[in-house]
């Protein structure tokens, strides 16, 4: 790939990777600072620049509180400072194109962090690795917690379309118009567009196959780790937004404007929690309907899919234990008539099993998930969906415990395990290799298909079996099938996930 290549706003001028056939381009700005009156608005064209840009260096991401030193996630991918600064939109691109020419499929990164924290440009999502594998890669920054996501009366009143909220998943909409726009420059094919995710990232994909400010922008979509259901009303948000700025002694929008980063940021509790677990509103504009509803009556954006979740995904969300008495306790509350049938799919008959069979229970919602989306897929008739279920326990760092933990897949879909400090094995790397070469192949072609490793069949409600990837590549049986069938009712219910044990 040339190091020089000119978009849509001017020159750029990217770096070798470490393999010399990689030419990356880092802090892309692909929309202009949202900082001053463009705080809480949707994200405005960049500027031009005269010319060379160097492209040499990652864009500050969007502020944050990352993990505290030593805890779990910090250790796993927080290994570099990053630069924090209100102008956040920037998008790196990683390719191995010989020229402008090639068209290769484009992979376009969505990370996760709850809406609250991570970035595109930690070491675990360095894209080269899938670039040799012949995709070209984009992973974007967007706009966070409250600054990505408060709504307010005012916001709503001063808006074109009667919105406030979601910037976050408005900025990553414009990064796929600039990739549109843009990546032909790259050797990228406009036409073949795969956006994936895990987590959050998993969630704003979920958001594009629903919003119809996306149509169009994407052709595939990979989806990690996610549990479903209803988003907020507007209404709702547009409350917790303006107890926020009460909270901050702001009487109005302009006076929170006026605030910096650093003011908003003052209070870590209060700027963690302000929105909510998941603070995306039903706003009439990106959102005209729930995206789950949508998704059960087949009406989301027809793309090919590619799901999964990992084995233990709770073993780092749900921390602490539960008594038998709290577990029994919130099953009859929670089921009530039912609540039998799901201790029975979950027995214990002590306090150690009790959190044990919380965490399962927990964890199940986002196999769950993946069942119920892809049945509504193939009800729609049109495309496929491939599912995957993660089981390799990473090792190092109480693995016994820790297992297939959420985001332990991160590292062999980008093939960077030298990213984090791990006794890894030569299954590791394996597995790694054939993660990269499924995803790649199905950006590709739609499909996971990829020689000399094991065939993945497309989902057949039938006959349900999914891609175990782990200590072995192999298809498998649904796991836990009972399990996830109970849990798969509440969803299609469009019953909230609930972590309370009272």
């Amino acid at each position: 790939m040339e190091h020089r290549v000119q978009i849509d706003s001017g020159y750029l001028e990217g770096v070798p990777g470490v393999h010399n056939n990689v030419t990356v381009f880092k802090g892309i700005p692909y929309a202009a600072p949202p900082v001053g009156a463009l705080r809480w608005r949707p994200p405005q064209p960049p500027a031009a620049w005269e010319g060379v840009r160097p492209a040499d260096r990652f864009g500050p991401i969007c502020p944050q509180f990352i993990p505290e030193p030593g805890s779990f996630y910090h250790e796993e991918f927080y290994v570099e400072e990053q630069e924090q600064s209100e102008d956040c939109l920037y998008l790196n691109v990683w390719s191995a194109a010989a020229s402008s020419d090639e068209r290769r499929p484009v992979m376009v990164w969505f990370h996760g962090g709850g809406l609250v924290e991570g970035s595109g440009s930690l070491p675990s999502f360095d894209g080269e690795s899938l670039a040799l594998c012949g995709v070209v890669v984009v992973t974007v920054n967007y706009r966070l917690s409250v600054l990505g996501f408060l709504a307010h009366p005012e916001l709503t009143a001063e808006s074109e379309h009667g919105s406030s909220g979601n910037y976050g998943l408005l900025d990553q909409t414009e990064a796929l118009r600039w990739v549109q726009r843009n990546i032909v420059a790259f050797g990228g094919d406009p036409g073949n567009v795969t956006i994936f995710g895990q987590s959050a990232g998993c969630f704003s994909v979920y958001s594009k196959l629903a919003s119809p400010l996306a149509k169009g922008l994407f052709h595939k979509a990979i989806c990690q780790s996610i549990f479903l259901g209803p988003i907020s009303t507007l209404a709702e948000v547009e409350a917790k937004g303006a107890q926020f700025a009460q909270q901050r002694g702001a009487a109005s929008i302009a006076e929170l404007r006026a605030q910096s980063a650093e003011q908003l940021m003052s209070d870590p509790e209060l700027y963690r929690n302000a929105l909510g677990l998941l603070p995306v509103a039903l706003d009439g504009w990106v959102h005209e309907e729930d995206p789950l509803t949508m998704l059960l009556e087949s009406r989301h954006h027809p793309v090919p899919l590619l799901m999964g979740a990992t084995a233990n995904e709770m073993t780092t969300l749900v921390t602490g234990g539960c008594t038998l008495e709290s577990f029994q306790s919130m099953a009859h509350r929670q089921f009530g008539e039912e609540a039998e049938v799901f201790l029975s799919l979950y027995p214990a008959v002590n306090d150690e099993e009790a959190t044990e069979a919380y965490r399962n229970y927990m964890s199940d919602r986002f196999m769950a998930s993946k069942l119920v989306w892809a049945e509504a897929q193939q009800r729609s008739g049109d495309v496929n969906c491939y599912l995957y279920y993660f089981t390799r326990k990473p090792p190092g760092r109480n693995e016994a415990y820790y297992g297939a933990f959420h985001s332990a897949d991160l590292y062999y879909v980008f093939h960077t395990l030298h990213s984090t400090d791990r006794p890894w094995e030569r299954e590791d790397c394996r597995l790694a290799e054939a993660m990269t070469t499924y995803w790649t192949r199905f950006a590709a072609k739609g499909a996971p298909a990829a020689e000399g490793w094991p065939h993945w069949s497309a989902f057949n409600a039938a006959d349900v079996r999914v891609m175990e990837l782990g200590d072995e590549i192999r298809e498998i049986p649904l796991p836990h099938a009972a399990r996830l069938a109970f849990y798969a009712r509440g969803i299609l219910n469009k019953e909230p996930l609930k972590f309370d044990l009272e």
